[in-house]
């Protein structure tokens, strides 16, 4: 017999169709009917008659056709919405699935694989396995690990020995100890208890890679998790079922409780879950859906899910991947801009450069000789002012190697950290098998990750600071000599005025998240965590003021497109030809006043889908192969050749390079 899942204001209904032939609206009435027999007061209706509803996919929010025959409109076990007349216009209606809609369109099941051993996952791999790119599978070697740490707990429950966590209470009641009989019930309740988060749930991605990341951490087996369970969390992942965890609530040690509690709350078959089937909907159903079935808690598992740092640590790898990105792009944007405004090449010397041999600044300053004005790719732009009188740029032009070269040192340090901490074991008690024990620490203490993400956010926000005072000099007609906010008929039309005071706001909001939250600790848990790290706000803000970085920059970008307009017929260098066909792809020239956000948005995109680098990186590498031996070893935060094959942006072999 078919089953349909039915959200009716905040409820999930369960509703079996006894015949094929029956309508999507008989749908409807019946899952109003269950509903109203629920509540008291008949949920406000005098009879299911007065009640008029539409019905409509989770998957999508598609509405549905009252006469259509379920057997022709839905498929088995589909989720569906009724929306009764009048709710969606109320305050307390509750759609199922708040927001994030695009997320169905974007997620295919994916084909291949990432075997997991808890010693080598990175960054990368990370962010994506949170995009939905690979399912997961455990190495044989992980698989014995996590066997063997397992049969020291059986061992422990066996024997009926007192070790914290397993057989006693937790934090302030580690001393009272648990009979045996009621060992599962502590761990259910131990989840329970914790999930006491607040917020917006996380988005499906950064769920996925937190749940990712606890399973890669698991497989080092020192949690002492059964493979079993561990198996049963892997399935739920690689079927995109991933529980509500909201976003606030962790204080980064004992690890972050709250969060991973929720995403283990959701693994038993309580709470809310997400799949791209479903939307959200109660656990229970969406693992029903799924044909899997809710784990059920062996001693000790509960703690082995919740207890760790992999909050802070996922949202740190996006921090780190995003970062990373712009900061490679800045140089691009930044080099645009020095041409537009008629900037000298001669403060990216090498020698210069040689004699404070910081890694990252010498990167930045080579790219930048590589796509501004020389023999590979000359400058009509350059060539225009080459006997001018200035003899110096401004700093935000001059000392770009040194303020962007700093920002990719930055992030190399905290990608170090970040990459050990997504293979460390952060339990307590950790469960050593070759010891045949367990043994109480503070892995699970995430100041590591927060001070690094505190680090990362003061680092990168210079990016946007030193952006945001180019974006002026492009706007500002007496250090430009360009029309006034770069726009004819100015008067008439406002131009970038506006966008460089969103520019600027961004910059001004970014000083206070910039204000680190690891310098603030307080104690929890009756002064039994009488120390903590507050690392998920530092890797939550850090996302933020890496979005707004991403942001300024891009209004940059739009900026100096612009400026480049009022310089034709001249053109720029073959690689920022290149950045200017990519932002007019998307973007018109500023002919006169318009709608700009979408502009900012569009350009936006593009530097978050690291287009501006791939166009402009071959350039780049081409560049470092005829100026740079190849025994020399390069920046860590360059190109490398064998990533740039992947990529699909060619040199067409016809272009002077």
């Amino acid at each position: 017999m078919p089953r349909y899942t039915v959200h009716v204001r905040g409820e999930w209904l369960a509703v079996p169709c006894p015949e094929a032939q029956l309508t999507v609206g008989w749908l409807g009435r019946e899952a109003v009917r269950r509903y109203i027999k629920n509540k008291p007061d008949n949920g406000g209706f005098a009879s299911i008659d007065d009640v008029h509803f539409l019905v409509r996919r989770c998957k999508g929010l598609g509405l549905l056709d009252n006469e259509d025959p379920l057997e022709v409109a839905l498929e088995d076990n589909e989720f569906v919405e009724v929306v009764i007349e009048g709710d969606a216009m109320s305050p307390d209606f509750i759609p199922s699935q708040p927001e994030g809609v695009y997320l169905y369109s974007k997620y295919r099941e994916p084909e291949k694989y990432i075997a997991l051993d808890g010693d080598s996952l990175t960054t990368e791999d990370l962010v994506n396995l949170g995009k939905g790119r690979y399912k997961i599978k455990l190495t044989p070697t992980a698989e014995k690990r996590v066997q063997k740490s397992r049969e020291v707990i059986d061992s422990i429950i066996k024997e009926k020995t007192v070790v914290y966590g397993i057989t006693t209470g937790f934090g302030k009641f580690a001393r009272t100890v648990i009979p045996i009989n009621k060992l599962q019930e502590l761990q259910v309740n131990l989840v329970r208890s914790h999930s006491s988060g607040v917020g917006k749930p996380l988005i499906p991605e950064r769920c996925r890679m937190l749940l990712a990341l606890r399973i890669n951490v698991l497989a080092k087996g020192y949690s002492g998790i059964s493979l079993e369970t561990l198996k049963q969390v892997i399935e739920m992942f690689n079927a995109s079922c991933l529980p509500y965890v909201p976003e606030k609530g962790t204080v980064g040690a004992s690890g972050d409780l709250a969060p991973l509690s929720h995403l283990a709350l959701g693994l038993i078959g309580e709470g809310k879950m997400w799949s791209p089937k479903s939307g959200w909907a109660d656990a229970k159903y969406v693992l029903e859906a799924h044909g899997l079935k809710p784990v059920i808690l062996k001693p000790k598992e509960g703690l082995a899910l919740i207890n760790g740092t992999q909050m802070i640590t996922s949202l740190g790898c996006e921090a780190v991947e995003r970062a990373s990105a712009i900061a490679r792009q800045a140089d691009i944007v930044a080099a645009l801009t020095l041409e537009v405004l008629k900037g000298t090449t001669k403060a990216f010397d090498t020698d210069i450069h040689a004699l404070r041999p910081h890694r990252g600044q010498i990167e930045v300053a080579f790219r930048f000789r590589s796509l501004l004005d020389s023999d590979h790719h000359p400058s009509e732009i350059a060539e225009s002012h080459r006997f001018c009188d200035r003899v110096q740029d401004a700093y935000t032009l001059r000392c770009c190697p040194q303020v962007h070269g700093v920002v990719n040192d930055t992030i190399a340090f905290v990608k170090n950290i970040i990459t050990t901490e997504l293979n460390s074991a952060t339990d307590n008690p950790m469960v050593f098998a070759s010891r045949g024990e367990t043994i109480s620490g503070g892995n699970f203490h995430g100041e590591y990750p927060a001070k690094a993400l505190d680090y990362l956010a003061i680092g990168i926000h210079e990016l946007a600071a030193i952006s945001e005072r180019r974006i002026e000099r492009l706007c500002n007609p007496s250090l430009s000599e360009l029309p006034a906010f770069l726009v004819a008929e100015g008067g008439l039309n406002s131009g970038f005025m506006i966008a460089h005071c969103t520019a600027a706001a961004l910059v001004s909001e970014n000083k206070a998240l910039c204000h680190p939250s690891s310098v603030d600790s307080l104690s929890t848990s009756a002064a039994t965590e009488d120390h903590v790290s507050m690392g998920g706000w530092a890797a939550r803000k850090a996302l933020r003021v890496i979005e707004h970085v991403e942001q300024v920059l891009a209004i940059e970008l739009l900026a100096a497109c612009q400026g480049i307009e009022f310089l034709r017929p001249l053109k720029t260098t073959t690689p920022l030809e290149k950045v200017y066909d990519l932002v007019r792809s998307v973007v018109r020239p500023w002919i006169k006043d318009r709608f700009m956000a979408p502009d900012i948005e569009a350009a936006h995109r593009l530097l978050l889908e690291q287009k501006v680098w791939e166009v402009a990186s071959p350039y780049i590498e081409k560049y470092r192969m005829e100026h740079i031996p190849e025994s020399r070893p390069l920046s860590p935060t360059a190109f490398s050749l064998q990533s740039l094959r992947k990529k699909s942006t060619k040199i067409p072999e016809s272009e002077d390079l």
